[in-house]
């Protein structure tokens, strides 16, 4: 099959599902951390929370600001830390 004609496909596929017409095959969800809700669950300032995750202020300032989003590890270590707390006072530590 021609790149062409997969766009095409793909295009009507698209244009079903937002007619209501097809269920999408696959459906991905991706959950942005609430940092700011993260940090005072916490209770620690913008500063003790950037120096733990190894970052700077500025970035935690534009994550809470939502300019940026954490990605990567980041990412996964903000989740980490929302659903087990204690793991902040072992990054903390080190």
């Amino acid at each position: 099959m021609s790149i062409f004609n997969e766009l095409k496909n793909s295009l009507n596929e698209a244009i079903e599902i937002e007619q209501g017409k097809t269920e999408p095959g696959n459906v991905t969800e991706f959950k942005v951390a609430d940092v700011s809700a993260i940090r005072s669950q916490l209770n620690v300032s913008q500063k003790a929370f950037a120096d733990a995750l190894g970052t700077s202020v500025d970035t935690i300032k534009s994550w809470e600001s939502k300019r940026r989003n954490p990605t990567g590890i980041a990412a996964k270590v903000l989740a980490s830390i929302q659903d087990d707390p204690s793991i902040f006072k072992t990054l903390a530590s080190h």
